[in-house]
């Protein structure tokens, strides 16, 4: 509906990784791309990693790469409202799985040099004991300072909030002890890490995953055009550059005379955004040079 690219759900009744990379091998030439859906970390990485080295279809993990498009977007228009440079934020993510190292990623590679992630256990840095696979590479490439302790202690000075974990995960104290200007992602759903009328007065843009609040961070705001790109542009798979390239595309279709603390992503409804994500992929994708 979207994009114009047909598509339709197959539920594996699996959680093995092994099978799980089997089955969609074995089902691949049925299609021209892989949306992979409700998948947990650490098996996430894994799957994709080894489904996207194996095959020469796009594949493409919307619960990671989804929300870390969208989430970059918005990102880029909350910007705008508070005058700051995407290089000298510093960023907490709380939640460090799927979609925490994905976001985490691509903010990195859109600019952000200072992120500090944090789990149950408290913040990721090296020498932390237990940390499985993706979570160490989380450490080896995130908290330049090495900052220890809870949430709350990494959260004073802090740009951007953004959560990706669960409700009422933080206070409004933790969000009066961030910079000036403090921007809230709070996204888990369906109650985020805080309600943004509790915040409504302290924050200066605050966005959920909820349709039912302004500044909705959608998945479908991605995926349908990062597919539709890739497919005209006869992608083998999406690169880093595709999934900047979309998030830059989303931010575009809201109108500088538009922009607002309320309205900084666009409607899932608006029809430009998919035409416009899809163009941004296509050349991204020949630019790679990953185009059959």
């Amino acid at each position: 509906h979207f994009a114009g690219v047909d598509a339709f759900p197959i539920c594996l009744n699996t959680k093995d990784p092994d099978e799980i990379v089997e089955t969609v091998l074995r089902l691949a030439p049925t299609f021209g791309g892989i949306n992979l859906e409700d998948i947990a970390a650490p098996g996430a990485f894994d799957i994709e990693e080894r489904l996207v080295d194996l095959m020469d279809i796009p594949v493409f993990h919307d619960d990671q790469h989804g929300t870390a498009i969208v989430t970059l977007a918005a990102l880029e228009n909350a910007l705008k409202i508070v005058g700051k440079d995407i290089g000298d934020l510093k960023v907490v993510v709380a939640g460090v799985g799927a979609a925490g190292v994905a976001v985490s990623k691509i903010l990195m590679n859109a600019g952000v040099r200072h992120v500090i992630g944090a789990d149950r256990q408290g913040a990721v840095h090296l020498g932390r004991e237990g940390l499985n696979s993706s979570k160490q590479w989380f450490a080896e490439n995130t908290n330049p300072e090495g900052r220890s302790g809870s949430l709350t202690q990494v959260m004073p000075g802090a740009d951007v909030f953004i959560g990706l974990s669960g409700p009422n995960l933080i206070e409004r104290s933790d969000v009066e002890a961030m910079a000036k200007d403090p921007i809230v992602f709070a996204m888990a759903n369906p109650d985020p890490e805080i309600r943004p009328e509790v915040i409504a007065d302290v924050a200066a843009v605050i966005a959920t995953g909820r349709s039912d609040f302004p500044n909705q961070i959608n998945n479908v705001l991605a995926f349908p055009g990062v597919f539709r790109g890739a497919l005209d542009a006869g992608a083998k798979r999406i690169t880093e550059n595709m999934k900047v390239a979309a998030a830059l595309a989303i931010a575009s279709t809201v109108l500088d005379d538009e922009l607002a603390p309320d309205f900084i992503i666009p409607s899932v409804f608006n029809p430009a955004v998919a035409t416009a994500v899809a163009d941004a992929c296509a050349e991204a994708a020949r630019a790679d040079g990953v185009c059959r």
